[in-house]
């Protein structure tokens, strides 16, 4: 049992109430044999992530328990809100009095006070994470300055405190928030980020509000400047060494963070795929300032315009990076792949490997197709070894009954100015598959090594939907008039694979594949080896890239130790990486949330903006969704809006919900229908699309 558990075990057990916090931590560092230092760590790590809570002086319990608990706070418009609690079926609901003053986002612990029926109500005891910052407009009443918030779930303006800065109306800014001793909360502006009218202060203003910089502290800075130019003959000792392989990277034309490569033979029995990762943990200790800043932001974050990186350029672009023609260190799992497609020895170890060639997806897929360059070329025969292994593993996938949602995915154009002029469809062709399929199995490899040795690891996994999320899914099919198979007591896989092969020709096609990604839960990290639903694995990782996401870095810290180790770990150690992981992939799985949302709120900003221009223009469009108060359409183009109820053609409509169906005495519009549109309105600061039904039809 780790430290952190024994603490709150002890103060499960005990009851404890002490005179004065110093005699507490006697107590504690008495009983957990350790100094009042670390005691103090441990117990304020606890209190700072809402695991401990004063219920009065000196006294403590652990949440949850007594009637506490804890969770995100969803507040409203109208002041009430909502806390989602993991494990409750339900989210416990807070009058607007009983809030404390928490605002949307914030966590909290909350003091049950009712269960019936109709609901859990709580109220709000203490907020152990705090938004620090907030983005909004400025608005000037009465020569006072507030500031609107971006977030249409705060319900109040905050007045702002004087900085120095010179605030205009209708400036989009980010501003602290400073609660003060009477609970008033007030805020002081600390950047100025451009006017509303401005589409680049709207993008910024979105990644602001999730919270997400460009730049890195100045300690990681200072750090940064000190890292290696090029590995040293000390770093490699002790490392395999893969320097003569012939190995290269595929990535797109426009990365720069190179954190996998590949090497590939063919013997007479088998296949040897290496795949070979950045050893990022080698630079990125456990506990030092990239570390720090890592853990915190969890992930990189991808924009149209710009990449938001986990670690500084000086790791990621540089001494990490596998670039082309330099010496870099890996970790390595080397496997033996029969012709069936199946993993029958393997090798995990530390590496120096040396890529031969910098490629993307382009050049490759250009070279499967016949036409080679100065770099593909001497590469031509390992691409079609590659994709000899990869429809190999590709008709095992398909055996299995792993999923394939085939939805799109946007493509901006930019200009020199950095303004989007275009949007399309992603393309993805057949070198992408071979990269993905690669990284999958050395996912599963790694995941499915640890977890047969019962070592404490960090886990990717998606677990199987729900009954009623399932029935839900054959209802909407049964309304479109697409057969389904009958729903079987174990649900697998195969069985969704099997409705979306049957819309594959389909109109509906895109549509039925948005509907079967609803019904799955979210894939997550979990230091639980609990399964990979969509893709049909017992287990799987992530592994494959710890330049830009930390939940592969904690797991490359797992294996390097145990390399060092010889496997052997206490089980006090092992109580402390399990303790780290759950950390480690409650935190990454935060962050990834965090970053989709900001991703999906930038595209759709950059989709407004190439719109807006084109209001009164005529569509072909396809419903999306329909609901009681109108539909969503969605052009080809991946652009989606909404039509609403006062904007469709004259009748009486029902909304047939099971059949997602709007049915009118003269008009019926059902999912999936190919209808013409009118695009009537583009809101940039919503990033609301409008259309209406077009008057000509298809």
């Amino acid at each position: 049992m780790s430290k952190k558990k024994e603490l709150l075990s002890l103060i499960d057990k005990n009851s404890l109430v002490f005179s004065s916090i110093d005699k507490l931590f006697l107590f504690l560092s008495s009983a957990l044999e350790l100094d009042e230092n670390q005691v103090k760590k441990i117990f304020y790590s606890l209190i700072s992530n809402g695991d401990l809570f004063e219920i009065r002086k000196n006294k403590f319990v652990s949440i949850p328990s007594h009637g506490y608990v804890k969770g995100e706070f969803f507040g409203t418009a109208k002041g009430f809100g909502f806390v989602k609690v993991d494990g409750f079926k339900e989210d416990i609901f807070i009058p607007a009095n009983r809030a404390m003053g928490a605002l949307d986002g914030e966590r909290v612990i909350v003091k049950v006070l009712s269960q019936t029926n109709d609901g859990i109500d709580g109220e709000v005891v203490s907020i152990y994470k705090e938004l620090e910052s907030i983005v909004g407009a400025i608005n000037i009443v009465g020569g006072n300055y507030f500031l609107d918030p971006d977030n249409t779930k705060i319900p109040f303006d905050f007045p702002i405190i004087k900085t120095g800065l010179k605030l205009q109306k209708n400036m989009k800014v980010l501003a602290k928030i400073i609660r003060t001793d009477k609970g008033k909360i007030k805020c002081a502006v600390h950047e100025i980020l451009g006017f509303e009218d401005d589409v680049k202060a709207l993008e910024l203003s979105i990644i602001r509000d999730h919270n997400l910089f460009e730049t890195f502290p100045g300690q990681v800075v200072e750090a940064e400047m000190k890292l290696p130019k090029e590995v040293s003959a000390e770093a490699k000792k002790g490392r395999e060494d893969f320097t003569n392989e012939v190995i290269f990277t595929i990535d797109g034309a426009d990365a720069k963070d190179l954190d996998d490569a590949v090497h590939i033979k063919k013997f007479d029995t088998y296949y040897e795929l290496g795949v070979h990762i950045a050893d990022v943990g080698e630079y990125v200790k456990q506990g030092n300032v990239f570390d720090e800043e890592a853990y915190k932001r969890g992930t990189s974050v991808y924009f149209p315009t710009s990449v938001l990186p986990m670690l500084p350029k000086g790791l990621s672009n540089g001494i990490c990076s596998l670039n082309e023609g330099v010496e870099r260190l890996a970790l390595s799992c080397v496997m033996k792949v029969d012709f069936d497609g199946k993993v029958f020895d393997y090798k995990l170890c530390e590496s120096v490997i040396k890529s031969v060639a910098r490629l993307t997806y382009k050049e490759v897929y250009a070279a499967l197709k016949g036409t080679v360059n100065e770099k593909t070329a001497p590469l031509q025969k390992d691409f079609l070894l590659m994709r000899e292994l990869c429809d190999i593993l590709e008709a095992n996938t398909t055996k299995r009954g792993a999923l394939d949602l085939d939805l799109p995915e946007v493509q901006f154009v930019f200009d020199e100015n950095g303004m989007a002029v275009d949007l399309t469809r992603r393309e993805r062709n057949e070198a992408h598959r071979l990269i993905e399929d690669f990284m999958v199995l050395a996912n599963e490899t790694v995941a499915r090594h640890f977890n047969k040795h019962q070592i404490p690891f960090v886990y990717r996994v998606h677990e199987a939907p729900t009954k009623e999320k399932v029935e839900s899914v054959c209802d909407f099919l049964k309304g479109i008039g697409v057969k389904y198979p009958q729903i079987p007591d174990d649900i697998r896989p195969a069985y969704f694979q099997q409705i979306l092969d049957e819309v594959e020709s389909l109109n509906t096609k895109d549509v039925v594949n948005k509907v079967v990604l609803r019904a799955m839960q979210k894939a997550k990290y979990a230091n639980k080896n609990l399964g990979h639903f969509g893709l049909a694995l017992v287990d799987y990782c992530h592994f494959t890239s710890p330049i830009r996401r930390y939940p592969d870095l904690t797991i490359h810290r797992i294996i390097k130790e145990w390399l060092h180790n010889d496997g052997k770990f206490s089980d006090v150690r092992k109580g402390e990486i399990d303790e780290f992981a759950f950390e480690s992939a409650e935190q990454s799985s935060a962050c990834e949330r965090n970053a989709d949302y900001a991703e999906r709120d930038v595209d759709d900003l950059w989709k407004a903006y190439l719109m807006k221009d084109r209001v009164g223009e005529e569509f072909e469009a396809t419903i999306s969704s329909v609901t009681n108060f109108g539909m969503f359409v969605a052009l080809d183009n991946t652009v989606e809006g909404l039509i609403k109820m006062e904007d469709m053609p004259d009748d009486t409509y029902l909304f047939l919900e099971k059949q997602l169906k709007l049915k009118g005495a003269s008009h019926l519009y059902s999912l999936g229908d190919k209808i013409r549109v009118v695009l009537t309105n583009v809101n940039l600061l919503s990033r609301n699309i409008d259309f209406k039904v077009a008057e000509s039809k298809i």
